[in-house]
């Protein structure tokens, strides 16, 4: 029988909670096999993927016939089957709070608040990100095979379009000052959950899972990393989270800071973050 599949790319944030969850449950690295699609190429808009996975996201994995194509299916999959015996706190209804909308990380990757940021954006990795993602759109529309996926690519093209619109000055001033506002709202919940939610669902110390991270925590770990980043913040080690302080305003809560520090000193937060944070 063959091993499992588990799609992924290593700047993902969400691919990521599954990576973290490989090295806490104590998968062997031949225990699954990994294949990277590139998000930053559009990799994960081709027809061939979509097959797999028709909401074209990572991670995806597949076992026993099965694809498994949320990022809680996948972590849950993998919790359920680790084969040394290796226990963890099971997940609890934070990881749907976790990934709803108003929490995306991943916007915040394309988010600009004011004239200044979006001009930084619009010249740097985020512009070649939205670009690239277009380009693959386009491309992989305009093929036989996605003939399945028209729905899929339409929206895919009208969604991507409009940022890459911002993103080259060719949008109305209507809607890029509303794309502004938006980016202002979505920071400004993040920023209240962090200062007001999230402290109140921390323990003192440790985990949400206790003296070991749970599967709760693979979830939480890999948003806050993507968050302190796009906040300017690259270093993984324990005084990383600091980072986060310019857009938080205030100082990092204690709690979350005690967090922070406590996933720096593990092994599976040192691979998955070794080259920095992403």
């Amino acid at each position: 029988m063959s091993n499992p599949i588990l799609y992924t790319f290593g700047p993902s944030v969400w691919a990521s909670v599954p990576e973290l969850a490989l090295v806490e449950l104590g998968y062997d690295q031949d225990d699954i096999e990994k294949k990277v699609v590139n998000l930053a190429e559009g990799e994960n808009f081709a027809p061939a993927f979509l097959k797999i996975n028709s909401r074209g996201t990572l991670p995806t994995f597949q076992a026993g016939g099965k694809a498994y194509t949320s990022t809680a299916e996948v972590t849950s999959y993998l919790v359920a089957h680790a084969s040394n015996r290796v226990t963890v706190a099971p997940g609890t209804d934070f990881i749907n709070k976790i990934h709803e909308e108003q929490y995306d990380p991943n916007f915040l990757m394309l988010s600009a608040r004011h004239e200044d940021e979006l001009r930084s954006k619009a010249s740097g990795f985020s512009m070649t990100f939205i670009q690239n993602r277009q380009n693959a759109l386009e491309k992989h529309s305009a093929t036989s095979q996605s003939a399945d996926y028209r729905e899929f690519y339409n929206t895919k093209i009208a969604e991507n379009g409009k940022v890459l619109s911002i993103y080259q000055s060719k949008a109305s001033e209507n809607v890029k000052n509303s794309f502004f506002e938006f980016s202002r709202a979505h920071w400004d919940t993040l920023k209240a959950f962090i200062l007001k939610e999230l402290p109140d669902i921390l323990p003192e110390g440790g985990f949400l899972g206790g003296d070991k991270p749970g599967e709760d925590d693979f979830h939480l770990a890999a948003w806050l990393a993507r968050v302190v980043f796009v906040a300017g913040g690259a270093d993984s080690s324990k005084d990383g989270v600091r980072a986060i302080e310019k857009e938080l305003g205030k100082p990092t809560p204690e709690r979350v800071a005690s967090y922070w520090t406590a996933w720096s000193k593990r092994k599976s937060w040192q691979e998955v973050y070794a080259n920095g944070l992403h």
